[in-house]
């Protein structure tokens, strides 16, 4: 789940739009729109809605779900569906394998199965007969699905995969797209996973709160973004019990539970949404042990907050921090 949250300015005369989809509270913002906006906005929703719709495992009737289903045989799905696939490959191969999207029969087995209420209260469900087990049959290895990009036909294999995270990056960057030309700066934020283009709505730049982890109202961090996407991975609203033992849903495809890897949350600003959820959960599944260089390697702009609650950050997020506290307790 990503918790970055917009902080708003004073209210002024903008397009804005909310919306309910994919268990998230959807937002658009256009600042100074143009002649069309309307129109952008109206099809910037529609993009959301059919990501929504078709790649949603909790409707066994979706698309993704019928590709689930055919398994090792072709399966015709929408082109959302189909590109949400690529991306979710792409981004497997690019973090070797920490972003893995077959854990689907991980968050079944946990009782996550259907689309739980999280944000009303604290989950406790009955632990599965014989209680929680690393999935049988399954080793950790590389994905190999199969696309016809004639068809948009799909093979996924064997074991079936959650777009979770990922879709909503896309849905965001799709929506983004739309309504870039809509007006002088606009905003797209899906459950914390938002798109900020041009200058914001006082010409500075747009001001992000990074929620904290911990709890409270104070957030651990502002970064002022230009241009870029902000995705956070966090265990705060998704986590539950199942019997006596806790879980969250970010799982470790290496060991097919949920990470167990010190920290509680892990913040990405990048180009593209996607990509920042994507690289936000493949950081937090590494573990603090390996967050900062792994970051570096890879260029990436991160805040993070481990088990202790101290606050780290690497040196590409630097140009957009507004102000950050040390520890978020």
């Amino acid at each position: 789940m990503s918790s970055a949250q917009v902080v708003d300015p004073s209210v002024r005369s903008d397009l804005r739009t909310e919306f309910r989809s994919m268990a998230s509270d959807v937002r658009f913002w256009v600042v100074r729109p143009g002649a069309d906006a309307d129109h952008r906005v109206a099809q910037a929703r529609a993009v959301v809605e059919r990501v929504a719709t078709t790649c949603t495992r909790f409707d066994p009737t979706s698309d993704l779900m019928r590709a689930n289903d055919a398994g090792s045989r072709w399966a015709v799905v929408s082109r959302e569906c189909f590109d949400a696939l690529v991306a979710a490959h792409d981004a497997h191969l690019a973090t070797s394998g920490r972003f893995d999207p077959r854990v689907l029969r991980v968050l079944t087995a946990y009782g996550y199965d259907a689309s739980l209420p999280f944000e009303t209260r604290r989950l406790i469900l009955a632990a599965p007969a014989g209680g929680i087990a690393r999935a049988r049959g399954f080793r950790s290895r590389t994905w190999r699905p199969r696309f016809d990009v004639d068809r948009l036909a799909v093979r996924v294999g064997r074991e079936p995969v959650d777009l979770g995270g990922i879709g909503k990056g896309l849905a965001v960057r799709w929506a983004s797209d739309l309504l870039r030309e809509a007006g002088e700066a606009t905003l797209v934020e899906a459950g914390g996973d938002l798109m900020a283009t041009g200058s914001g709505p006082d010409g500075d730049g747009w001001s992000v709160a990074v929620e904290n982890p911990v709890g409270g109202t104070e957030p651990v961090a502002v970064l002022r973004l230009h241009d870029r996407a902000c995705a956070t991975s966090s265990t705060r609203v998704r986590s539950w019990t199942v019997g006596d033992t806790a879980v969250h849903h970010l799982i470790d495809p290496s060991t097919r539970r949920s990470a167990d890897s010190d920290l509680l949350s892990v913040t990405v600003v990048g180009e593209d949404p996607a990509w920042a959820e994507v690289w936000s959960k493949a950081l937090f599944v590494g573990g603090r042990a390996a967050i900062r260089a792994t970051a570096e390697e890879h260029g990436l702009a991160a805040l993070w907050v481990d088990g202790s609650g101290r606050v780290g950050t690497s040196r590409a997020l630097r140009p957009h921090v507004a102000w950050e506290v040390s520890h978020a307790g």
